[in-house]
């Protein structure tokens, strides 16, 4: 499995796009890596250590708890960070 996290806030229009790109991203990938990747939302506005760490940087896209972009969000980039996530996650 494979855990995506996209950190925001309510009202953001950045992460607001961030999210459709990363729906986007996942719903184009082949249906074995879909469904191997987990989407989490987390919130800046609920949570007061991912505001104090991530406050200025929004949207925030984590793979499985590294940092993978901040700010915009490049579907290619995100794509191919979650096929090579996947191959080495996939036993051999």
């Amino acid at each position: 499995m494979t855990t995506l996290t996209l950190i925001g806030k309510p009202g953001c229009h950045l992460c607001d796009v961030a999210e459709q790109i990363v729906e986007s991203v996942v719903a184009e990938l082949p249906a074995p890596v879909a469904a191997r990747v987990d989407i989490e939302q987390a919130s800046i506005a609920e949570d007061a250590e991912l505001y104090a760490r991530w406050w200025e940087k929004i949207p925030v896209v984590l793979i499985d708890g590294e940092l993978h972009a901040h700010w915009r969000v490049s579907a290619d980039r995100l794509r191919a960070a979650l096929l090579a996530a996947d191959q080495e996650g996939v036993p051999s």
